[in-house]
C-alpha cells in the first residue's frame, strides 16, 4: 500500500510538473522572441552545458560557501540571542529593537549600506546573516516558551539540570520550531545572498554570472543559472533539515536507552 501511494505521488508530481512545461512553452511561443522567454528546451540545454563548464562549479562553490558561511554563523547567532532572550526579560527589550529593524529594512537598501561597509568580498556574508537572524531568533525564543511550566517543575522535582536539562526539556520543544525556521531561512539566505551578488559583483559569483547574462541579453544562461540557485537551495534545505532530523533521532535514542 506505502510503495502504491508512493508512485501515486510520483505520477502526480510528474503530470504537474508536464503541466507547467506546458505552459511555459505555449507562453515562449507567444512570446515569439527567445531574448524575452526562452523555450524550456532551450533553457535545459543552457543548463546543461553549464554543468559541462568547470567555471561553473567554481563559481558555485565560491557562492555557496559565502551563503553557508552566512547561514550558519547567524543561525549560531539568533539560537543564542534567542536563548539570551528568554532567559533574560531584559536582553529580549534591547533585541527587539534590532530584531524588528532588520526584519523592516529592505535587502536592497541593507545591501548598498554593507556594500560601503565591508565591500563586494564580505557582502554576501553580511546580507545573509542580517536575514537570517531575525527568523532564528524568532523561533528559538517562541520554541523555548513552548516548554510548559509543568515540565519544568518535573525537571525541578527529578533534579535535571544543567545540560540535561537541555537536552531533554528544551530540545524536544525547541527543535520543531528550528527545522521550520531553517526551511525558510534556507530559500531567504540563497535569495538574499545572491541578490547581494548581483550588485557587489564578486569574482567568481552566481549574482556576478546573472548580472553578465543581463547585460549581453544571454536569457538562456540566466535561465540556466536560475535553476542552479533553486536546485542549490533545496539541497541545501534538505542537507540542513536533515542534520536537524538526525540530531532529534540520536537524542530520543539516547532517552530511550536512558530509560
Amino acid at each position: 500500500m506505502k510503495t502504491t501511494g508512493r508512485k501515486s505521488s510520483i505520477q502526480k508530481k510528474l503530470v504537474i510538473a508536464v503541466f507547467w512545461i506546458a505552459i511555459w512553452k505555449l507562453a515562449s511561443l507567444a512570446a515569439d522572441n527567445p531574448i524575452v522567454l526562452v523555450p524550456p528546451e532551450a533553457a535545459a540545454a543552457a543548463f546543461l552545458r553549464l554543468l559541462a563548464d568547470g567555471g561553473f562549479w567554481r563559481t558555485v562553490l565560491s557562492s555557496g560557501m559565502r551563503i553557508l558561511g552566512g547561514f550558519l554563523s547567524a543561525g549560531a547567532a539568533g539560537v543564542l540571542l534567542g536563548a539570551a532572550a528568554y532567559r533574560l526579560p531584559l536582553a529580549e527589550e534591547l533585541f527587539s529593537p534590532l530584531m524588528n529593524l532588520l526584519r523592516a529594512v529592505p535587502v536592497a537598501s541593507f545591501v548598498i549600506l554593507a556594500l560601503i561597509w565591508v565591500g563586494s568580498r564580505g557582502l554576501t556574508f553580511v546580507v545573509v546573516a542580517a536575514v537570517v537572524i531575525p527568523i532564528l531568533y524568532t523561533s528559538t525564543l517562541n520554541g523555548l516558551r513552548a516548554v510548559t511550566p509543568q515540565m519544568l517543575e518535573t525537571a525541578r522535582v527529578f533534579r535535571i539540570k544543567g545540560w540535561r536539562r537541555v537536552w531533554y526539556i528544551y530540545r524536544p520543544a525547541l527543535l520543531p520550531y528550528l527545522e521550520n525556521a531553517c526551511a525558510i531561512a534556507v530559500g531567504m539566505s540563497w535569495k538574499s545572498g545572491v541578490a547581494a551578488e548581483v550588485i557587489g559583483l564578486p569574482d567568481w559569483s552566481i549574482g556576478e554570472r546573472l548580472y553578465m547574462s543581463k547585460i549581453y541579453l544571454e536569457t538562456e544562461q540566466l535561465f540556466a543559472w536560475t535553476a542552479a540557485i533553486i536546485l542549490l537551495s533545496v539541497l541545501y534545505e534538505r542537507v540542513i533539515l536533515w542534520l536537524l532530523g538526525c540530531l532529534g533521532r540520536k537524542a530520543s535514542g539516547r532517552q530511550g536507552s536512558n530509560m
